[in-house]
């Protein structure tokens, strides 16, 4: 006995192969063809209890025909495979109905392993509305690693599931969001997005959730918070972890309640707003230290998402070099181009910035370089930059004087440490560095290290001990051994 009839529809007979054993191998009895109009005539006549088939067919674009099968026969679950592994290309699949989107290549026990959740758990979806053909793309890339997130978001457009996004600065955490909200069923609603970091702590609460005329000093009208301005949509809340405890505890009550009060108000309101969080820290380090609510991250973290580093998708440079020239030519700047070996160069680039800093990269090579064709020794001098101003003393004056509380960041710290290491091994390059490099680096390290914490907590030892995680005599000899200036503490 069978586990259930698989229609298989790709144009290459050696997919069609593999699938067709791999799915046998599995109980299914399997029909295969390299044809749309037979998938549909087999469709028509009732055959088949779930559908597996590729895009782009020689006779006609399997998303053509995904809304007449669905009309037809709208529960049966369809698998949607294809080599176009793009965001929009799920976001398609997704729109017409598809129960999941294979990108090409992918792992057959993967599909066996959907196939079997369809077919015991098969789902009636509505028909489609018709949607106009979305022009753009979002976001860009097509390693397997964005695959993944493209899958997740598909799955996520057509629900209010509050998503969690992590990520190292730059990798696009804001612009995930808005592909949520653009492609999702809030896309006629606002969208709102704040950055908890941007805020002062005080007024937090005020920009959340609004305050009432005489709220406090200043207050000299109501003023509509963000929970306010996003009803119906979705509100965005970057650098959650930022967040003070007591604007956490309103915003617990909120994801519990579904209300909140202004500040100074007593009448509480009802809300409707999806919310997205984001952040580059780990929350379950921050709830160690007791700087973040447990229970909110749990009510938070319902769909996690971790957003990977450029370094760890480099494949998706080109892609991502040759959307940004093209976004920089339609902002006015000279169309640019690009040749395989400044590709190459840029690969092996361990970008600390991620994103953000490829595409300011991308705009520096635009704006003031008159070659049409940039070459590697511009990328490699452009780099050079970037290195030397993430040294220590790269930028002269306040970077000794007041460190950024960022260098505490562990990204941030182990981006830095790659940085100098890289230096370090092309300034010797063929050539080993000599012995001692251990006790070298950590020395130039702990320099930098234990100035900051000095700097950050004004000279007070026992508070800099306690950042660090050091006793205090021990942090007090390494300040001798060192020879570290101490900052005097204000009286």
């Amino acid at each position: 006995m069978t586990r259930g009839e698989i229609l298989v529809a790709d144009d290459d007979a050696s997919i069609r192969t593999v699938v067709a054993q791999a799915l046998s191998r599995a109980g299914y009895e399997v029909r295969t063809t390299g044809a749309a109009a037979t998938l549909w005539r087999w469709v028509q006549s009732g055959e088949g209890d779930l559908v597996v088939t590729d895009v782009v067919m020689p006779d006609e674009n399997a998303f053509e025909l995904l809304p007449r099968i669905k009309k037809l026969r709208p529960e049966l679950p369809i698998i949607v495979m294809s080599a176009q592994n793009t965001f929009m290309t799920a976001i398609r699949a997704s729109e017409r109905g598809a129960y999941d989107y294979l990108p090409k290549p992918f792992d057959l026990k993967e599909l066996v392993g959907i196939v079997g959740r369809a077919m015991a758990e098969p789902r009636k979806r509505p028909e489609d509305d018709h949607h106009d053909e979305i022009e753009g793309m979002p976001l860009v890339g097509r390693s397997p690693a964005m695959q993944e997130i493209y899958r997740s978001l598909a799955r996520l457009m057509q629900t209010d599931l509050t998503v969690m996004i992590n990520g190292e600065s730059g990798t696009g955490k804001e612009l995930v969001a808005r592909a949520l909200h653009d492609y999702g069923k809030r896309k006629k609603g606002p969208f709102v997005a704040v950055n908890m970091a941007a805020i002062p702590r005080d007024l937090i609460e005020s920009e959340l959730f609004g305050h009432e005329k005489g709220a406090f000093t200043g207050a000299n009208q109501r003023s509509a918070g963000r929970f306010e301005q996003a009803e119906g949509g979705t509100l965005f809340l970057d650098e959650i972890g930022d967040m003070p405890m007591e604007a956490q505890t309103r915003l617990l009550r909120v994801l519990q309640q579904g209300e909140y009060t202004t500040v100074g108000g007593r009448t509480p309101i009802k809300t409707n707003v999806r919310i997205i969080a984001a952040t580059n820290k780990d929350l379950r380090i921050l709830i160690q230290q007791g700087l973040f609510r447990e229970d909110l991250y749990f009510r938070l973290n319902v769909v996690p998402l971790r957003l990977p580093p450029l370094r760890e998708r480099a494949e998706d440079i080109p892609d991502l070099v040759h959307h940004f020239f093209k976004v920089a030519a339609s902002e006015g700047l000279p169309q640019k181009y690009i040749d395989q070996a400044a590709l190459d160069r840029m690969k092996k680039y361990r970008w600390p910035g991620n994103i953000r800093e490829l595409e300011n990269l991308i705009r520096r090579l635009a704006a003031l370089h008159p070659q049409e064709v940039i070459s590697d020794q511009l990328v490699e001098a452009e780099l050079e930059h970037e290195i030397r101003q993430a040294e220590p003393g790269g930028d002269k004056g306040s970077a000794a004087a007041a460190p950024s509380q960022e260098l505490f960041d562990g990204q941030t710290l182990s981006s830095s440490v790659e940085l100098h290491l890289a230096k370090l091994f092309r300034d010797y390059g063929d050539q080993l560095p000599p012995p001692g490099l251990y006790h070298r680096i950590i020395r130039e390290i702990e320099i930098p290290l234990v100035s900051a914490a000095l700097a950050a907590t004004r000279g007070n030892q026992i508070k800099a001990a306690e950042l660090l995680g050091l006793n205090r005599n021990t942090l007090r000899k390494k300040v001798n051994d060192l020879d570290i200036r101490l900052m005097r503490s204000p009286r």
